[in-house]
């Protein structure tokens, strides 16, 4: 059969040329189109349920919410594995679902069970979805750093600002926020205070949310104009809260600051974010939505930073600390570098031993078309490039090579030894269908008994090395909660 399909081939040149040229232009728009990460994802399908459960111990958490909601989502449609986790105060439930379940789906179908779970849970505690996103999608990370400001106030700028910022760049899923102190007011209360007064820790609590309220009123009309009445009450300052009456007898009015001291005082930590052991910093993620290409993702979140930087408080910088799109350029670097030196060794062999400069151009026309062709099934089953693809690639060129030296040098065989009178491209067609077969064989072999030769950079060492500042994260007790 393949030696019938050369020789209908070389019969009809103007089709296989033509398709050629369709090939490659297809080739070339999957290359543009086919997403370039540097780590193939092979996480499973997943959906996590976050909760908070604010100041509760694990044991109430894992009873009253982890439980419930666990035993809920074991009846979602083609889940395969529910794993709860309990901590203090926080509550993750994993649905793993069967391999080749669209991501958003299942995300529709947990949201569809949390909405009849959620009446058997606490007053108040309301569970949400994290990102859509995967284990590989830490794609950015950088850090806010200011001379002149402290961890609170770089947190505060991050969280008010650089992360509603990056959140906009296209197919970002979600931006964590880590390190740093988030700035809260604490209410500290005397309780002899409170007991010579009377007054009980409810009315505090509902003090300080009644005085933290903007209200409206009607419209009032002068002279043919419309004025919209409001009380404004929201808290703006620490004095602001010193102010509020707790109680008030015979016309004499108790405070918040006669039975409480008012402060600013950094929320509860669970870990710290420092830099190259040189102290702490404040340190934003970019999580890439799930099927996303990772290098337009950076791209995009790099244009962002771009425009926010201008706009940023005097002194206060934003430098990248892990940028994924240098592991996939080096990655791309090193198989163009290795395309080209096979080109230049396999047209090298066929000026020295076969002392023809013709035929190396079959091998080096072969080549790139190979590759675009590689690309193009890539596209179509809606595979990524990443490091083990490209290494594939790189270690499949070899072969194609072997083949291609092996055709040539058979063909110039057959002319050296070929009787007067026939034709070039006869004794070409002859030649090529008498070892066809057996190459076409021996490449199928090695498709599919094909392995990379290394299994964390899929053949590419120079890209293993990482030359990013290190930012480690320490936490206790609990994963980092999502951002949003």
């Amino acid at each position: 059969m393949i030696a019938a399909l050369i020789r209908w081939s070389a019969r009809n040149v103007f089709l296989i040329g033509l398709a050629t040229i369709f090939v490659t232009l297809a080739g070339i728009y999957a290359v543009s189109r086919v997403p370039l990460d540097a780590i193939p994802d092979l996480s499973d399908v997943q959906v996590i349920v976050y909760t908070e459960y604010s100041g509760q111990a694990p044991q109430v958490v894992e009873d009253q919410v982890t439980y419930p909601l666990t035993t809920a989502m074991l009846s979602v449609p083609k889940s395969r594995v529910v794993r709860g986790f309990s901590f203090f105060g926080v509550s993750f439930v994993y649905v793993i679902f069967e391999d080749g379940t669209d991501l958003y789906w299942a995300r529709s179908r947990v949201l569809e069970y949390l909405s009849s779970a959620g009446r058997r849970l606490p007053t108040g505690v309301a569970p949400s979805l994290g990102p859509d996103a995967t284990g590989v999608g830490w794609v950015y990370q950088y850090v806010v750093r200011g001379a002149q400001k402290s961890l609170a106030e770089l947190r505060t700028i991050q969280d008010w600002y650089v992360r509603y910022g990056i959140a906009k760049a296209e197919g970002v899923a979600e931006v964590a926020s880590v390190g740093g102190f988030v700035k809260q007011y604490s209410v500290v209360i005397d309780p002899r205070r409170l007991q010579v007064l009377g007054i009980p820790l409810a009315k505090i609590r509902e003090a300080l949310r009644t005085s933290n309220l903007d209200v409206g009123g009607r419209t009032v009309e002068l002279a043919e104009a419309e004025f919209a009445v409001r009380g404004r009450g929201y808290i703006k300052s620490l004095s602001d809260l010193e102010q509020i009456v707790v109680k008030s007898e015979r016309g004499v009015p108790v405070l918040l600051k006669d039975v409480a001291r008012i402060e600013l005082a950094p929320d509860e930590r669970r870990g710290i974010t420092e830099m190259n052991g040189e102290g702490e910093v404040v340190s934003g993620i970019a999580l890439q939505r799930f099927g996303e290409n990772a290098l337009s993702v950076i791209r995009n979140v790099k244009d962002r930073l771009a425009e926010i930087a201008p706009s940023l408080p005097q002194g206060v910088t934003i430098e990248s600390v892990y940028d994924r799109s240098d592991l996939i350029y080096r990655a791309i670097d090193t198989l163009k570098r290795t395309l080209i030196e096979e080109s230049a060794i396999v047209a090298l062999v066929c000026v020295v031993f076969l002392l023809h400069v013709r035929s190396a151009l079959v091998a080096i026309i072969t080549l790139p078309i190979g590759v675009l062709i590689a690309y193009l099934c890539m596209h179509l089953l809606g595979l990524s490039s990443n490091i083990m693809s490209l290494g594939g690639i790189a270690i499949a060129i070899g072969a194609m090579v072997d083949t291609a030296i092996v055709m040539i040098e058979n063909a110039h065989k057959h002319l050296e030894r070929a009787p007067p009178g026939r034709t070039r491209a006869h004794i070409i067609v002859n030649a090529a269908s008498e070892v066809g077969p057996a190459l076409f064989f021996s490449l199928l072999v090695i498709t599919v008994s094909f392995r990379s030769g290394c299994g964390s950079c899929g053949g590419f060492p120079s890209t293993c090395r990482s030359r990013s500042p290190s930012v480690s994260s320490r936490s206790r007790g609990s994963p980092p909660k999502p951002a949003s």
